[in-house]
């Protein structure tokens, strides 16, 4: 990567980035002798620094144990032929049962959350629950060209 730096991204560079939802990573943090336990997921951003999940908890679901450890979560892509990433750290909140008139169910429906089938029976057979995390941190980067 000669020739190539990473920059913050500001503010409004990340909003935009992040759009209203996409796809990325989301690791939750386990004993320290083990890898975290990371999975691919949808996610929906409502701009003002709030990412919703909707996640599935298939039968023997390992995700369900974790859900009160600290998540990590990650989104990258190539943007006008440079890469950008966004970094949230923080925790979960349940808010598939939350009271219809909460800021995080009304968040939830303002984003678009990209619903993806990768289950080995029909969508409708899996168990779903919402979650927001309020990050403790939202970092972003970009690649740009050095002046070297």
């Amino acid at each position: 990567m000669e020739g190539l730096r990473w920059v913050q991204l500001s503010e409004q560079e990340l909003d935009d980035f992040l759009g209203d939802g996409g796809t990325g990573t989301l690791s939750f943090s386990t004993e320290i002798e083990e890898p975290p336990f990371s999975l691919p997921v949808s996610y929906g951003y409502d701009g003002d620094g709030h990412l919703y999940f909707r996640l599935a908890f298939p039968d023997g679901s390992r995700k369900a144990g974790l859900l009160d450890n600290p998540v990590t979560f990650v989104t990258h892509a190539r943007t006008d032929g440079r890469w950008r990433s966004v970094v949230a750290t923080g925790g979960l909140e349940d808010v598939s049962d939350m009271d219809y008139d909460s800021a995080a169910v009304q968040g939830m429906w303002a984003v678009d959350i990209p619903e993806v089938d990768v289950f080995d029976r029909p969508p409708e057979e899996v168990e779903f629950r919402q979650f927001r995390l309020n990050p403790e941190t939202l970092t972003g980067r970009k690649e740009v060209e050095s002046d070297s």
